[in-house]
């Protein structure tokens, strides 16, 4: 819990909220943005931080959480700019409030305690809901689309790129003899019974959930998409900061912010530079930042959590 300067108490902290406040170093009048705003818990540190003058732009594609971050924020008046939107528009969005650079972004790829603890969004094989995962509840392809309809050996192919799970064929065999399957705890049921029940302290339905999530929200792609913009917002010594919870995500991550602080990026074996590459960015850690054991004791969903912060450069 975190005080306001009113006096009223503010809901728990999200994962790593004082690592990311350092690291973004907010500071008045600066411009920010939350490119996954969720319940407004970061960009609440960021326009604390910030005050008087500073403004963030907050992003995201649930009209529930944006809801939510709407009342969190309130104190903040017009400083707090929330937008229903994809984080892969931030160019877009920049554009329409005439901000040429900001100060910070960050982005936090995971899903949040909201969603999963919300039944009819479909998150989560612990709750009874519907078949659902859509960050964007306007989309038109849900999980029951990709569970209900796809050939057995793409199914198979999400399940071990997204989950690394590798009884991805076993799983999607038994799905194709189970359909139609329409809630969480059918397809939770149906894994169960492919691979033999519980594996240590992990559900066997976790791997294939967390597939199905990332496919039906394109996250790695969206990311992809996002990065760059990312960087081409930032003011010189502007901050970046992703959290990622997925190793593929914080993988795709590292090696974008590996290429974009290189000055060349030919290939190891090649004597002479031809790439004409060069670094945009700086690396504020060369590893990944993780949440202390304090931190993991009091919230579970932040052990898997890393941070990568880049800085932008001045260049020439």
């Amino acid at each position: 819990m975190t005080t306001a300067r009113n006096g009223e108490r503010q809901p728990h902290l999200p994962v790593l909220y004082q690592t990311i406040i350092h690291a973004l170093q907010p500071a008045s009048p600066g411009k920010y943005v939350d490119a996954t705003v969720g319940a407004g818990g970061h960009a609440w540190g960021i326009l604390q931080a910030s005050s008087p003058d500073g403004k963030l732009l907050g992003l995201d594609l649930d009209p529930q959480a944006l809801a939510l971050a709407g009342e969190r924020l309130a104190e903040y008046g017009p400083r707090a700019v929330l937008v229903r939107a994809s984080y892969t528009t931030l160019t877009d969005q920049l554009d329409k409030l005439g901000w040429k650079s900001v100060n910070g972004i960050l982005i936090d790829l995971g899903v949040s305690s909201m969603q999963l603890d919300t039944a009819e969004r479909g998150f989560s094989f612990l709750r009874e809901g519907p078949l659902d995962m859509r960050f964007d509840p306007g989309q038109s392809r849900s999980a029951a689309d990709l569970v209900n309809t796809l050939p057995e050996s793409d199914l198979a192919d999400i399940i071990f790129r997204y989950g690394e799970e590798t009884a991805s064929r076993r799983i999607a065999r038994a799905i194709i003899a189970s359909r139609p399957i329409n809630t969480t705890s059918e397809l939770a049921e149906v894994i169960s019974g492919a691979v033999g029940g519980k594996r240590g302290k992990v559900h066997p339905a976790t791997r294939t959930f967390q597939a199905l999530r990332m496919a039906v929200n394109e996250e790695l792609q969206t990311l992809e998409v996002f990065l760059p913009q990312a960087v081409a917002s930032l003011a010189p010594g502007g901050r970046l900061a992703v959290i990622a919870f997925h190793s593929l995500e914080d993988r795709l991550v590292k090696q974008y912010f590996k290429k974009e602080s290189s000055d060349c990026i030919c290939p190891p074996e090649q004597l002479v530079c031809t790439c004409n590459h060069h670094a945009h960015i700086k690396l504020v850690s060369r590893h990944a930042i993780m949440a202390d054991n304090e931190e993991v004791k009091r919230n579970s969903r932040s052990r898997s959590a890393k941070l990568r912060i880049v800085e932008k450069l001045e260049l020439a």
